[in-house]
């Protein structure tokens, strides 16, 4: 199979499709990889390194869509590269369709095979091509936030871990996932009095096991998290419904219950966002203020450090591509049902439920 890597080009966005080590076990099972020039540089991989490993560069992202009959890459394509997908070809990556209407009707129009990778799911619910980029991106929320908690960047002026006799700051974390999970983590690290509001009781259970000292769990509800809010400096929010749009937690009259220079994280915001003040930001424009609380809702926050986060994506990523690679998409689904939850709009139809009831457009189940 003759398989595309094209560079990405959202706003600030350094990761790259797969590492070279990736592509070498893809040309160890004989099939073709075109890296478009300098895709991996932003990840400090540079052409030569793709080379060494059998991989052709291709000089221009047209060229690199143009011969593949599968794309790999990291983010989903945005308006300039609607055109570029071909009909039938397979693009493997990170798409969202939820909270983005345009994305959806280009991806039908193209007649492509869009195989998401937010969608993989195995039998035990987890999703195993999202947790790399949830375990960066929530290690970066409680960093992020944790900066812009500074007067200077426009927050109230508080050090996330305190110092003797000041209190740190408290940090609240809505959703107990790998996102929420490693927020908390960091946020415990670094000094701050966390709480994690989840709504499944097993997993509230586990958290409150496994979590260090400073980590409250409690249970995820409006008046919950309303109580909370007064006293809180940092809100991590991490909720997640796969394939579908998050809920809204916090609503524009709760901000009142912050105080100013409060900052807002936004990990959901791919899915639409988890605060109903939240709107996409990009790593040059990064947050800005409603009512004087700083929101950060930057859509790709794992693109800031890309050298980790394509290795991670890359580890996850590679035994579903080359199975991909190997047998075609269709056998590879039939023989992997978790694969399978990754289709979500093929040959102009879609076959993922929960993007077709977001848009109330017509569903077709998958018969591979």
């Amino acid at each position: 199979m003759k398989i595309g890597i094209p560079k990405e080009i959202k706003n600030n966005e350094n990761r790259v499709g797969m590492t070279p080590s990736g592509v070498a076990e893809l040309v160890k099972h004989g099939h073709e990889v075109y890296v478009q020039h300098t895709a991996g540089e932003g990840s400090n991989f540079p052409d030569e390194a793709y080379t060494k490993v059998g991989a052709i560069i291709s000089p221009t992202i047209e060229d690199t869509y143009n011969i593949a009959d599968m794309i790999v890459k990291v983010k989903e394509p945005i308006e300039k590269e609607y055109p570029l997908v071909k009909k039938g070809q397979l693009v493997f990556t990170y798409f969202h369709f939820a909270c983005d209407r345009p994305l959806t009707e280009a991806m039908i129009k193209s007649g492509g095979i869009c195989l998401a990778y937010e969608t993989v799911q195995l039998p035990d619910k987890s999703l195993p091509l999202l947790i790399p980029m949830s375990e960066v991106a929530g290690r970066m929320a409680t960093i992020n936030g944790a900066y812009y908690l500074q007067k200077t960047k426009g927050g109230k002026g508080k050090l996330i871990c305190g110092v003797p006799g000041v209190k740190p700051a408290k940090v609240l974390v809505l959703g107990g996932g790998i996102v929420g999970q490693a927020a908390a983590r960091v946020a415990a690290g670094m000094g701050a009095n966390v709480v994690i509001a989840d709504i499944s009781l097993p997993r509230l259970r586990e958290l409150s096991l496994t979590m260090p000292p400073n980590v409250d769990a409690i249970y995820s509800s409006h008046h919950n998290i309303v109580k909370e809010l007064p006293d809180t400096d940092i809100v991590v929010g991490s909720v997640l419904i796969p394939g579908d749009k998050a809920p809204h937690l916090i609503t524009r009259d709760m901000l009142g219950l912050l105080e100013k220079g409060s900052v807002l994280v936004d990990v959901a915001i791919d899915q639409g966002g988890c605060f109903e003040t939240s709107h996409p930001t990009t790593h040059s424009e990064p947050v800005y203020e409603v009512d004087g609380i700083v929101h950060y809702a930057v859509a790709n926050i794992p693109g800031a450090v890309p050298n980790t986060s394509t290795s991670a994506l890359t580890n996850a990523t590679l035994k579903y591509a080359i199975a991909l690679a190997d047998k075609g998409w269709k056998r590879a689904c039939k023989e992997d049902a978790a694969l399978a939850e990754g289709l979500n709009i093929v040959e102009g139809k879609i076959t993922y439920k929960a993007v077709a009831d977001v848009f109330n457009l017509p569903y077709e189940k998958i018969e591979l």
